[in-house]
């Protein structure tokens, strides 16, 4: 039996659970997932009805129930992330979260979705650990999460520098700049091209959710690596769910070959609702071979931070050029385009 089919009914056998309940539990690729709980289903070792799923006898005779004697539990405290926001971050979080209610709506054209606020001061507590903010000249390449502004609001880093496709952004982030005395300076910028030439190599620390494509988190690695100096610092988030174990291998190749050394992954940093009134990246639950209920409101979907630091800047050729970016792959499920791609578990 597969790895995940046995976490899988080893999560059913301490407990029923809903899609999303157990989505949430799952870290892997979306892709995997569905079609663990679909194995499971044609075995019998599973059931599954708009209320959720459930072990069979068959299933309970799978697996050591010895196991089930055993229980870790994520921290409830810092939840997995080795951080807690204390001291001025308190304040902090509670003036981003008042400036960020009237942000631009996620659009699809851009593939766009956003953290969670106290995760997103959870990051900058995390560079502020680090040594990464004080005194720091610091790009961010895309920001739907509005990090930008929960780092201004630290006072901390030198400069902030925002390059975004999505000149809404910028228009937003210059309303706060003027209402609320902050200095962020915006770039309107699409990844295919190369970085500016006044913003080459002038940055400590670059930080990025890119798109989870091969050429995507090629592209945004090599410009963000364009704006570091040498010895510069990298935070990025990278899912399971888009992005398979092979691909996070190219990833981490990639990012040795360019001289950078991988000093922390964390699993499950980030969480990001799925839902908005713009889009709706839960749409996939509707082509299923079973029924599923609507999400109640579990925010499942989650991607690892990693940081890592760039050792000694040797930057290829294609830093200086135009690179051509598929915007969503086969193993973006969560897209509304990709619908079809569910074709083989449904009505089977």
């Amino acid at each position: 039996m597969e790895r995940i089919e046995a976490k899988i009914l080893y999560e059913l056998a301490n407990s029923n659970k809903t899609f999303w309940e157990l989505l949430e539990r799952i870290d892997v690729s979306l892709n995997s997932f569905l079609i663990g709980i679909e194995n499971l289903r044609k075995e019998g070792l599973i059931t599954a009805d708009r209320n959720g799923f459930r072990i069979t006898e068959k299933g309970k005779e799978k697996i050591n129930p010895k196991v089930l004697e055993f229980e870790g539990k994520i921290c409830p405290t810092c939840l997995g992330k080795r951080i807690i926001p204390e001291g001025k971050f308190k304040e902090v979080i509670e003036n981003f979260k008042r400036i960020v209610e009237k942000r631009p709506e996620p659009l699809l054209d851009f593939f766009q979705g956003h953290m969670l606020e106290k995760d997103v001061i959870a990051r900058v507590a995390l560079m502020n650990y680090y040594g990464d903010l004080e005194g720091k000249d610091i790009v961010l390449i895309g920001d739907d999460d509005l990090l930008s502004i929960a780092l201004a609001l630290t006072e901390l880093p030198s400069t902030i520098t925002v390059l975004d496709v999505d000149k809404r952004l910028g228009d937003f982030l210059d309303n706060v700049n003027k209402n609320y005395g902050l200095d962020i300076k915006f770039f309107e910028y699409n990844i295919s091209r190369p970085i500016p030439k006044e913003l080459f190599e002038k940055f400590d620390v670059f930080s990025s959710e890119p798109l989870e494509t091969i050429s995507g988190l090629k592209a945004f690695i090599i410009r963000g690596l364009s704006c570091l100096k040498e010895g510069g610092v990298g935070y990025v988030g990278l899912t399971n769910y888009e992005a398979s174990l092979k691909k996070w291998l190219k990833f981490q190749k990639l990012l040795i070959n360019l001289n950078c050394v991988i000093t922390d992954i964390i699993q499950g940093f980030s969480v990001y609702p799925t839902k908005y009134d713009t889009t709706d990246y839960e749409e996939f639950a509707n082509k299923l071979a079973f029924e599923v209920d609507k999400n109640p409101g579990i925010n499942w979907y989650k991607s690892a931070l990693m940081r890592f630091e760039l050792i000694k800047k040797t930057l290829p050729s294609i830093a200086y050029k135009e690179m051509k970016i598929d915007y969503i792959s086969s193993e973006d499920l969560t897209h509304p385009e990709h619908s079809k791609k569910f074709n083989r578990l449904i009505n089977q």
